[in-house]
């Protein structure tokens, strides 16, 4: 893994992160080495002890590649990756049907259809979901496809021979942020998405924070405005009712008397209408104050933002600023935010990632 992440190393270096001797190193990388999964590569610092430039080890990232999709209500995203997470092809798939059986082989062609950009064998295939996951391989529950208890690993065993796992999309995201993302290098930081959810990731100490109950979107119905709408649950002003696309979508194209898209409520906004401006100012300010409760209760290193709604802290950065500063102590230091990007490739990464770690390195 240290490689993984930080490579090339020294074997000096590598031996005073893992632990281990050089002698048991050597041990341990050589089928590695004789593999093709590790080379050693120019540029190291000479060694004193024998008067020649040592030679690191890094990985090949080619020798391995994974597929990683994520599923939607409305479709299959997936990407082809390298063993560093790095993105080799993308494409996409409509889901007009919701069966699981319907949904494993269009699962399956995806993965055909992206596995087609790589030469030798796939070694493994990861799928999100917004959803709680139990065992990498049943979805107990997933709200945005309508599943219950279903055994989406051992479905896709009759589509491909490919290594399968499956995850909430959060976690995944939040992983592949920790591992090859924004989060890189910091060991506490919070990741938190909008879109048709609302998602909270939270590393702590270089290592994310999971529990059964992370992918039931506690965070969803965190309160934010004492005077804002009421959810279906009954609580008044918090995020879901806030901060999902649907309700900047919903209560925008009420005041106006007609429907908008998402993207169109941020561009009337920028242009000044009124109606929509209120909306997405709120939903700023909203947002302000979800990343000031994150900053206060976990003092992260940085805030990282996602999700397909993650244009709104670019229109509504001045609310969302105001927001901020209301819930925090007047001599603190705002936190780095950084944003990912929008397009669901990002949450494909994130099931890429997974599988990475299952299938590599046994996590």
């Amino acid at each position: 893994m240290e490689i993984l992440l930080d490579g090339p190393l020294s074997r000096a270096e590598l031996s005073r992160r893992v632990g281990l001797s050089p002698g048991s190193l050597t041990r341990i990388t050589k089928p590695m080495l004789e593999s093709g999964l590790l080379v050693e590569v120019a540029g190291g610092p000479t060694d004193p002890r024998v008067g020649r430039p040592s030679q690191p080890l890094d990985i090949v990232p080619s020798a391995h590649h994974f597929v990683g999709i994520k599923l939607t209500g409305d479709q299959a995203v997936g990407v082809l990756t390298t063993l560093r997470a790095e993105v080799i092809a993308s494409a996409e798939l409509p889901l007009p049907d919701h069966g699981p059986t319907a949904v494993a082989a269009t699962v399956a062609e995806l993965t055909k259809t992206l596995a087609a950009h790589r030469d030798g064998e796939l070694s493994g295939l990861g799928i999100s979901l917004g959803g709680q996951v139990v065992g990498k391989s049943k979805v107990r529950s997933g709200s945005f496809l309508n599943w219950y208890d279903v055994p989406l690993g051992q479905l896709m065993s009759a589509h491909t021979d490919v290594p399968v796992v499956v995850a909430n999309d959060l976690t995944a995201l939040t992983e592949a942020t920790h591992w090859f993302g924004a989060g890189r290098g910091a060991a506490r930081f919070s990741l938190i998405t909008i879109g048709a959810g609302i998602g909270y990731g939270l590393v702590v100490h270089g290592k994310i924070v999971d529990s059964p109950e992370s992918s039931l979107g506690l965070i969803g119905h965190h309160p934010l405005l004492p005077d804002g709408p009421r959810c279906e649950r009954g609580h008044i002003g918090c995020a879901t009712t806030l901060l999902t696309t649907e309700a900047v979508v919903t209560q925008v194209g009420e005041a106006l008397g007609h429907e908008v898209t998402y993207d169109e409520c941020l561009d009337l906004a920028i242009k000044g209408d009124p109606a929509a401006r209120h909306v997405v100012d709120r939903a700023g300010f909203a947002l302000g104050r979800l990343v000031a409760t994150a900053a206060n209760f976990t003092l992260p290193d940085r805030v990282v933002l996602g999700g397909e709604g993650v244009r709104l802290v670019d229109v509504a950065h001045d609310a969302l600023l105001e927001g901020l500063h209301l819930d925090r102590h007047p001599e603190s230091v705002d936190p780095p935010i950084v944003l990912l990007d929008a397009s669901f490739d990002e949450w494909a990464r994130g099931a890429a990632v997974i599988a990475i770690q299952t299938f590599v390195l046994g996590s």
